[in-house]
């Protein structure tokens, strides 16, 4: 059984540093190696005066020898927990980023259209990669600097101050020049590290647009203008981050130069107090090895500090994700289908409009599609048909009114449950990389061969047949390796192998041909004669069969009914019909739907 991960707890909180809690233990364990390591190299300097006061200057070699050994003891015990702080700091570090990157993910697949909308796709592939990965520098950075700097401090200082209290002061003016020096690097950097990470935003969109847009603009001769809007993001970006080295590139000899003064300023001022007898030689240089230890520290956390501001703004890029608020929520007590209307797709006042749309997409839409029959939506482009359809499978929820699927509401019914009943097949041809057959049977993988084979042949996707490795041919990302007309039937195939008892074909009969369409139209109707077939249309010959087409018009309903029942009554459909037949079918077309008015009323 797998195990659950925190981001699918819904009662886990959505910030990022909390994804360190259920690594404690090992927090924990590395707290103590630190203190270990910490203590061993706080006693080496005073090991190393013992060598030079009591060993070298008195010249006895038994304390030299003693006190060496003691030494190398507290080097090997040192060595060792700085292994383990690696170890431990590497592993905490590796799991949080895997735990964040999961959670991103899994809250991303939650998002309705409308977040995926509010977040571009190049946008989600940086927070979820590029921020993560600065999350995990910096976690790992804290568990062995944070830790161990303020401990390694507060010891050296004491430890200073008991050798040469005289000389304490040097280490206060050394911290204090440390600590001017990374304020001014905060205040200059901290507004720029929060430009580099939208800058990676848009450089990773004119990066994916080029890519997925490349046969558009080899079509449209626009190399050299895609080539200089990615130039220009390519060197915000340059310009930004050499800012930021450059800014780095000054702190870092500022430092070294109070580091290096630091030293200068112990060796002159503890010179003149072993003139005077007020120090011993030995006392001086354990002194200076704990005002190195307490600069280190500070060094130390002058890098994090340097590495956390970009972390703060990363952190708070995927704080963004997590905490964003699902417009499409889970029924917490989903309802159970009524198996007595089982496939019955029902619209009861429905207006639904865009966030940020000014007028609803939407207006008071009625009806109902039957098991057994096909009903279809035909309006001008932008009159509401694919928005329509994306409400039954819950992409977006309605601003009002009610989407009944097999008499309950579907913001009522399990998500999972609603899905199992729906063969969506969109627009747009979407394959996943792998082969044929995985693509096939994506939503039902334990079909059996002999129906994944009936399936594609229902979808006209007899071309498999010519490929190498027919159903075991593979697929290239995003199927950019098969052709719109090929991906579009392996789509539909997908959706047929599922056996839902409702299919949505949102105009994915636009890249077949005519014969191709009529075929396979003829070829469904017995795979769906139990169910409910929705189809959204551009062609009115894909459709006049239907039993009930569905006029759309500025996002309301202006006709209903069969096709020659609109033909005769319906002015939307008949432009349209005009548009799409020449003068002889539409006078043929005509006539034929006076002749069904005519049988229908007799």
């Amino acid at each position: 059984m797998r195990k659950k991960s925190i981001s699918e707890s819904a009662e886990y909180p959505a910030k990022v540093g909390r994804f360190l809690l259920p690594y404690w233990r090992m927090i924990l364990l590395l707290f103590i190696s630190l203190v270990v390591q910490v203590w061993s190299a706080l006693q080496l300097p005073n090991l190393m005066a013992d060598v030079i006061n009591d060993g070298i200057v008195a010249a006895d070699q038994g304390v030299v020898v003693q006190t060496g050994l003691m030494m190398l003891g507290m080097a090997a015990l040192n060595g060792l927990t700085m292994v383990v702080q690696f170890f431990l700091a590497a592993k905490i570090g590796s799991g949080f980023a895997q735990d964040v990157r999961n959670a991103v993910f899994n809250k991303v697949e939650s998002f309705s259209m409308a977040e995926i909308n509010k977040f571009s796709t190049a946008s989600l592939i940086t927070r979820s990669t590029n921020d993560v990965q600065q999350l995990q520098l910096v976690s790992t950075l804290v568990m062995r600097m944070v830790l161990q700097a303020p401990i390694m401090a507060v010891g050296a200082i004491i430890n200073a101050w008991r050798t040469a209290p005289n000389m304490t002061w040097i280490i206060g003016v050394s911290v204090a020049a440390f600590f001017v020096v990374v304020v001014v690097l905060l205040l200059a950097a901290l507004p720029k590290f929060k430009i580099v990470q939208k800058l990676v935003d848009k450089l990773n969109l004119v990066s994916r647009e080029n890519l997925t847009g490349l046969r558009i603009i080899r079509a449209f001769r626009k190399e050299k203008y895609q080539e200089e809007k990615f130039e220009k993001a390519n060197d915000d970006l340059t310009k930004v981050n050499l800012w930021i080295n450059r800014a780095i590139s000054f702190a870092q000899p500022a430092m070294m130069l109070i580091f290096n003064c630091t030293i200068l300023l112990i060796v002159w001022i503890g010179a003149q107090f072993i003139i005077a007898n007020d120090l011993e030689i030995g006392s001086m240089m354990a002194f200076m090895q704990y005002a190195m230890q307490v600069i280190l520290s500070f060094l130390f956390l002058a890098v994090l500090m340097i590495f956390l501001p970009r972390a703060q703004v990363s952190a708070s890029r995927i704080n963004e994700i997590l905490q964003t608020e699902l417009s499409v929520k889970e029924c917490k007590k989903p309802l159970t289908p009524d198996e007595s209307k089982r496939g019955v797709v029902e619209f009861r006042d429905v207006t639904f409009s865009y966030s940020d749309a000014e007028a609803p997409i939407l207006n008071d839409i009625n009806f109902t599609a039957m098991p057994g029959q096909i009903t279809a939506f035909i309006g001008s482009t932008g009159s509401g048909k694919s928005t329509l359809v994306n409400l039954i499978p819950r992409f977006y929820d309605v601003s009002s009114g009610q989407v009944l699927v097999d008499g309950v509401d579907v913001r009522k019914l399990a998500s999972a449950d609603l899905i199992s009943r729906i063969g969506f097949i969109p627009q747009k041809g979407v394959l996943f990389s792998g082969n044929i057959e995985s693509n096939i049977k994506y939503g039902a993988p334990d079909i059996s061969e002999k129906d994944m084979q009936k399936a594609a042949t229902v979808a006209q996707a007899d071309f498999i047949k010519t490929l190498d490795g027919a159903f075991s041919h593979h697929i290239a990302q995003g199927g950019s390796n098969v052709s719109g007309g090929q991906k579009q039937r392996l789509s539909i195939a997908r959706a047929i192998a599922k056996n839902p008892e409702i299919y949505v074909f949102d105009d994915s009969f636009s890249a077949l041909d005519y014969k191709t369409d009529a075929k396979l139209r003829e070829a469904l109707k017995p795979i769906t004669k139990n169910s409910t077939v929705l189809i959204v249309a551009q062609r009115i010959s894909t459709i006049k069969h239907a039993e009930q087409i569905i006029v759309l018009e500025e996002g309301r309903i202006v006709g209903r009914g069969t096709h020659g029942q609109l033909l005769e009554s319906c002015s939307v459909y008949q432009e349209i019909a005009r548009s799409q037949f020449s003068e002889e079918e539409m006078a043929e077309e005509l006539a034929a739907a006076k002749i069904e008015t005519k049988g229908a009323k007799q």
